[in-house]
This record gives structure tokens, sequence and C-alpha cells, in this order.
């Protein structure tokens, strides 16, 4: 990722902690020129990334084999106003990102399957735990053959923390309170308005 140096982030444990927090990654491959974007939820087998995709979606295609593969985790970002500044600034956007490069391979053993699926739930559910997915539910065995399980082993993590670094420290602070109140209001808001149009 671009730097300045002063916005990344080079400890793969707290870069890791992005991915941990916000699980839905952009999973990105290219063949011939041509992108392969999907959305799906990641979650840590070790030091591996595991996920499940439809079975007809045709990026299952490039992720199996050894390709090369690249996720992004999205944390919470925001404009911040120059007005919250104690000095003279200018417009700018913070947010947080992970990115993954790797490798990936196809899953194919059904045990495996259904046991990432039930790890993947027990994370999801954390901390509280409310719903327990069984591995012998038999739901789980006609769902098995519709998806694509796979793993990724990551070579490399780059994290990109812009988070008005270069300032004072009351103006990190207000950028840090900034980005929680507005990642607040700005999900508040959209998702109002996105239940009234549909709903």
């Amino acid at each position: 990722m671009y730097p300045p140096k002063h916005h990344q982030d080079y400890n793969p444990e707290n870069i890791k902690e992005v991915a941990k927090a916000y699980p839905l990654a952009a999973i990105i491959s290219a063949k011939n020129s041509t992108p392969f974007i999907t959305h799906a939820p990641l979650i840590f087998h070790g030091q591996k990334l595991i996920g499940h995709i439809d079975a007809n979606n045709p990026h299952v295609n490039l992720l199996k084999n050894d390709y090369p593969v690249c996720t992004i985790f999205q944390g919470p970002q925001t404009y911040i106003s120059p007005s919250i500044y104690t000095r003279k600034q200018l417009p700018t956007w913070n947010y947080i990102i992970a990115h993954a490069t790797g490798i990936v391979k196809e899953i194919v053993d059904t045990e495996i399957i259904k046991n990432s699926i039930v790890t993947m739930t027990e994370f999801l559910e954390s901390p509280d735990q409310k719903f327990v997915l069984d591995h012998e539910d038999v739901r789980m065995d006609r769902l098995v053959p519709y998806i694509h399980c796979f793993e990724i082993e990551i070579h490399n993590w780059e994290g990109k923390f812009k988070l008005s670094q270069d300032k004072v420290p009351k103006d990190i602070e207000n950028a840090k309170r900034e980005l929680i109140k507005n990642n607040q209001k700005s999900v508040s808001n959209f998702v109002n308005k996105l239940f009234e149009k549909h709903f």
C-alpha cells in the first residue's frame, strides 16, 4: 500500500486484529487482466484464513490450486472536518484497512468443510454464543455440495491506519472521537433509509 510510513502499521498482530474485528473481506483474484471480486467472511484457522462461497460463483476457479489472492478488510472510516482540530488543517479522510496476500487452496473433505462452518459460526457468535451449530445437523450435509471452501496461506500482511498521527495529541484525540461518532451515526442513518425504501 502507498506510504507515508506514519500511516503504516508493520505489526502483523495489530493488522490481524482488523481482520478479526471486521471479517467480511473483499477477496480479489485476476485472470487474463479480468478481476474477480467476492465479498465473504474469512476467519483464522491458526495462521491461515478460511472461507466459503457459493459453488456457482465464477470466482471459484481462482480460489484453488495455489492461485495468488489478495484480501482486504476495511475497518472504520470517515471524513474528518478541519472544524474538529485545534489548529488549521485541510479536510481529510481517516480509515483503518488491512491487506493480506497469499496463495489459496481448495478444501474438498466434507468433514473439514463442516468443521470449518461450525468453527466460523462459533467465532461469529462469540462472546455470547446464543446459537451453537451442531456438526451433525442434517442440513449441513445438504449444504456442503453447494459451497466452495478454501484456505489462504498468508505471505504478507499490510496495515494502513490513517488516524491523524501527524497531528498534535489533542487533535489526534478529536479525530479518534470523530471516527467513532461518525461511524455510529452513518450506520444508523444508512440502515434506516435502506429499510424505509425496501420494507
